[in-house]
């Protein structure tokens, strides 16, 4: 038991070096929303950077066919993906990305491409960008949040109606643009453990919005983008970003847990896979209570007791690492919680 337990341990720690990352925009855009907007100036200097510090920019098919397949990682691979099919996509962001012929996708909700409301591509502009290579990927039918199941309604009846909603939108997308890839981004970022089985259930590959790279041990049902809107937009976070390891970090029972009412979480405990780093150089923070104390468990579990309670909406916590095989390299994982208000009631989005 000992000798395979430490095959394990050995085979996790050559595969931590084998990562990818994946940003993840919503608009490229002056005039739009600045948390969910970069310049078409600053997208220009992100691509510019990739590109001058030998980064390989992939299709996110080829991440994710590697971890199902557990083939190697290479180093400095990127992936390049949008949120809510803007249009600025297609006047901003297409025209720098083709200087550089570098792959990307796009995540959609159907039904606002339906409206055609102008500021969304259209179907037809959809078809465009598939044909020429582009990945079409399923962002929900509408862009309601999975894991805020109303009072009146049931777990069961809420996964059979949003299971309905998923495969309706993956045949629209299919329908429309000729591929299904059966690659889905949370709405908000929200989820929980029981959405990830849905996921599973049904056959496909989900995105979220925490921050982290990508390894093979990876969770297909949580893969980890980097936002890059405003303020994450300036080159130095960008260069912290793209050259990050994927931590291998596992959760389990009420650890892997995101949703909770105000002052019901008070501590989280992580399992690791890799011992490339210095213990007393571990940093975990939380958003809105900042750095936080680490107790060690044993050699590969430690715990983040808060140091209060967690503010009620969208909270993290940011785990980082300096590598000693990979110097100025950093690991980078994120934990999210969705904190409810006192009485159960979700949080304005």
């Amino acid at each position: 038991m000992k000798k395979n337990l430490l095959a394990f341990i050995f085979c996790c720690f050559q595969l931590s070096g084998n990562c990818a990352v994946i940003l993840q925009y919503h608009h490229v855009n002056d005039s739009t929303p600045t948390s969910t907007s970069i310049s078409p100036e600053q997208f220009a200097a992100h691509l510019q950077y990739l590109n001058d510090n030998n980064f390989n920019v992939v299709p996110l098919s080829m991440i994710v066919d590697a971890i199902k397949n557990q083939q190697e990682l290479k180093d400095k691979l990127v992936a390049i993906t949008f949120d809510d099919a803007y249009i600025d996509i297609l006047t901003y962001a297409k025209p720098l990305l083709d200087q550089y012929n570098y792959p990307y996708t796009i995540f959609i909700n159907p039904s606002t491409v339906q409206l055609n409301y102008g500021s969304y591509l259209t179907w037809s502009q959809l078809k465009t960008f598939s044909d020429e290579g582009v990945i079409i990927a399923n962002h929900g039918f509408d862009h309601n949040s999975l894991a805020r199941i109303p009072t009146s309604t049931n777990e069961s009846e809420w996964f059979k109606k949003e299971t309905y909603k998923l495969l309706q939108s993956e045949a629209l997308i299919k329908e429309r643009t000729g591929k299904s890839w059966r690659y889905f981004a949370y709405p908000f970022g929200e989820y929980s453990p029981a959405i990830q089985h849905w996921i599973k259930q049904n056959n496909f590959v989900a995105f979220t919005q925490q921050s982290g790279a990508v390894g093979l041990a990876t969770d297909l049902s949580i893969i980890p983008r980097f936002p890059v809107s405003q303020p994450y937009d300036k080159i130095a976070s960008l260069s912290d970003k793209v050259n990050t390891l994927a931590f291998n970090i596992e959760l389990h029972g009420k650890n892997a847990e995101t949703i909770f009412e105000y002052q019901q979480s008070h501590s989280v405990t992580f399992n690791i896979t890799i011992d490339d780093f210095e213990k007393s150089k571990l940093n975990c923070y939380i958003s809105g209570l900042g750095r936080q104390k680490i107790s060690w468990q044993d050699d590969y579990s430690f715990t983040v007791n808060f140091s209060d309670d967690l503010p009620v909406g969208r909270v993290r916590c940011n785990c980082t690492a300096p590598s000693i095989n990979n110097p100025g390299r950093f690991y980078w994982y994120s934990k999210p919680w969705f904190i409810l208000k006192k009485g159960g009631q979700w949080y304005p989005l």
